[in-house]
């Protein structure tokens, strides 16, 4: 149990395309929840050494001064190694002197910035407000404070968008100078604002040139196409989200938080009047041995890496190509194996469901 992730569900505004757990910033709410969340953690936590903690939500930021200090002294419970990688999301409008000081004191080393696109159509559709102008001056301050890893995220896909708005918008995230920038094809969610408008996807064929395009732009800036969404500069591949990838366990505190502790998958109730009721699991699944070399090959071929064939062997005492069709997707190229590691094909990444699919 190396990673721990912290949900606050807390918002100035629900975006028309988050399906995550969150309601509207109301202070008693917060209060009564932050009492909650310290005490699942000390149910739970049993003081192992931290290497990631990553704090998203909803909107962190929409914190008030006394609520991250209250916040940050909850935390301050976990034991971190001298690395750690201490991820907080913020939200561009938040950015201010007194939010950076208090999360610099709390430990935070890597922020995470929701841009997703500076068109002003595009933002329009997804309910957010940016400036780019605005949000460069905020990045230095950031940097000021000596908080160099920068996350940027990018979406794609939005209904009305042409190629060359989406070219505009990378052109704009390089120039800022992330050293991480994550991509996300938008995803109608059931009982988000554009899903009940009966918003229709893009076509097939325009989504794929976009990622396409992304891929393309990214790399010849310099960045580390990693995993299937995910490209960062040499080195700062997110710790956090490796973890995930490599199947290993993990902490999820908060509302609607999921987590991965001695074989169990849970599942936090999204219920905010329960959580504050301290009833916070929804549910606990005991993952087979079978399900968990699933997930290892469902997570693992996310990396562009792939999964290390011997890793797998000693993790679960089985050959990869004794369970699973192996040799059949390589045969079609579908799966490649090469200095023991088996991976899908980077021109082939953006159908890894359908190979997935004739693999497990």
């Amino acid at each position: 149990m190396e990673a721990v992730y912290i949900h606050i569900p807390f918002c100035k505004h629900i975006c028309s395309y988050c399906d995550f757990p969150k309601v509207i910033h109301i202070d008693s709410f917060v209060d009564d929840y932050l009492e909650s969340l310290k005490q699942e953690i000390e149910d739970s936590y049993e003081g192992e050494r931290i290497k990631s903690i990553y704090i998203g939500g909803g909107t962190p930021s929409c914190l008030t001064k006394r609520e991250r200090v209250k916040l940050f002294r909850i935390l301050s419970i976990f034991k971190l190694t001298p690395d750690c990688e201490y991820t907080f999301e913020i939200n561009p409008g938040d950015i201010d002197d007194d939010l950076l000081d208090d999360i610099v004191e709390g430990g935070v080393n890597r922020v995470s910035i929701g841009v997703e696109s500076f068109d002003q159509d595009k933002l329009k559709v997804l309910e957010r407000e940016i400036n780019y102008d605005d949000l460069e001056e905020k990045i230095s301050l950031i940097r000021k404070r000596g908080i160099e890893n920068i996350n940027l995220d990018l979406m794609y896909a939005v209904p009305g968008e042409k190629l060359n708005i989406l070219k505009q918008d990378i052109k704009k995230l390089i120039s800022l100078h992330p050293t991480h920038i994550s991509t996300y094809s938008l995803i109608l969610e059931n009982h988000t604002k554009l899903k009940n408008a009966n918003t229709e996807y893009i076509s097939e064929d325009l989504d794929r040139k976009m990622y396409d395009t992304i891929c393309d732009k990214l790399k010849k800036a310099g960045f580390v196409h990693y995993e299937v969404s995910n490209f960062s500069l040499p080195g700062y591949e997110s710790k956090h989200n490796i973890n995930y990838w490599n199947n290993n366990e993990y902490y999820g505190f908060g509302l609607g938080a999921s987590g991965y502790k001695d074989a169990f998958r849970y599942t936090n109730t999204k219920n905010l009047h329960e959580y504050i009721a301290d009833n916070f699991r929804q549910e606990s699944l005991l993952m087979s041995y079978k399900d968990q070399m699933d997930n290892e090959i469902m997570l693992g071929l996310r990396k562009l890496e792939g999964i290390n064939v011997d890793e797998f062997y000693n993790r679960y005492g089985e050959n990869i190509q004794d369970i699973y069709p192996v040799r059949d997707l390589m045969a079609t190229n579908d799966l490649i194996y090469k200095k023991g590691y088996l991976f899908i094909p980077q021109d082939k990444i953006y159908i890894m469901n359908e190979i997935l699919i004739k693999l497990i």
